[in-house]
C-alpha cells in the first residue's frame, strides 16, 4: 500500500493469478468494498489471465482495516 503525491487516497496492487475466475474475483472485490472502504480503481486483464487490480479508499484519520486475502 502506498500514498501516491497529495492525493487524499491510498493506493493498494493486488495481483489475481489465473485460476480465480471472473465470478470469485467480484466476490473478492465486493468484500473488500463493504467492510473495508475500498473502491476499484484499475484492472488489467493479461493474455494468461493474470489479473492486476488497484484499489483506492479516501484517506481518514482513524485507523481501517487492511485487506483480507
Amino acid at each position: 500500500m502506498g500514498r501516491i503525491g497529495a492525493m487524499d487516497y491510498e493506493y493498494a496492487p493486488l495481483r489475481l493469478p489465473p485460476n480465480v475466475d471472473r465470478a470469485t474475483a467480484e466476490a473478492q472485490l465486493a468484500i473488500q468494498a463493504e467492510f473495508s472502504g475500498w473502491e476499484l480503481a484499475r484492472v488489467r486483464l493479461f493474455r494468461d489471465g493474470t489479473r492486476q487490480v488497484v484499489l483506492r479508499r479516501r484517506m481518514v484519520n482513524k485507523p481501517q482495516p487492511g485487506l483480507s486475502y
